[in-house]
């Protein structure tokens, strides 16, 4: 019985020293389901001046086992939702969704991609996929089939990104202070 003690002591300790799992980036960010947070223009470019200008209000407002709808209010514009999926294979999903004030769907709407590399608990990558590709490349805007946008979740913030060449756009949101939630976006009142 002793030397079954001395043996179970130094599995004890090490069981002890595991980290527990940590909450993934979609669950830490499901955490946050039914608030919204203001947010502001962190990139300098002056491409963004009228973004840059209004009151930006993210709204992690719909929320389920595999997808999070956050609608992003730019001023009195209702029209933008991002939508979060997360797919079978642990990687996550960024989609555009676009809305026009009738509700009616954007020429440019469900473009984005997937994380090419399972994210981290605070950060994913959603390279431009075929779909949002051909959807640029048919509306003119080739610039954009190299896009690559970001999700950044810290303990007190939010940032979503777009990068390309010669191009970066950045919003942060606080996550330490919830506003009121805004009206429902275009489309689903």
């Amino acid at each position: 019985m002793k030397h079954l003690m001395t043996g179970l002591v130094p599995l004890a300790l090490v069981a002890c020293s595991q980290p527990a799992e940590q909450a993934d980036l979609f669950d830490r960010l499901g955490a946050y389901c039914g608030q919204a947070f203001e947010g502001h223009v962190a990139s300098d470019d002056p491409r963004d001046a009228d973004w840059a200008s209004q009151r930006l209000v993210m709204h992690v407002r719909e929320c389920s086992d595999t997808e999070i709808r956050i609608p992003l209010h730019v001023g009195e514009d209702r029209s933008r939702t991002w939508v979060i999926t997360r797919m079978d294979d642990g990687h996550l999903r960024l989609k555009h969704d676009h809305r026009h004030e009738d509700g009616s769907e954007d020429v440019l709407t469900q473009y984005g991609g997937d994380t090419v590399s399972p994210p981290t608990d605070s950060r994913a990558e959603f390279p431009a996929d075929d779909f949002s590709r051909e959807l640029f490349e048919r509306e003119g805007i080739p610039a954009s089939m190299e896009n690559v946008w970001s999700i950044t979740l810290t303990e007190d913030s939010f940032t979503y990104a777009l990068d390309r060449p010669e191009r970066h756009f950045a919003a942060v949101f606080d996550l330490t202070r919830p506003v009121d939630a805004p009206p429902p976006p275009w489309g689903f009142e």
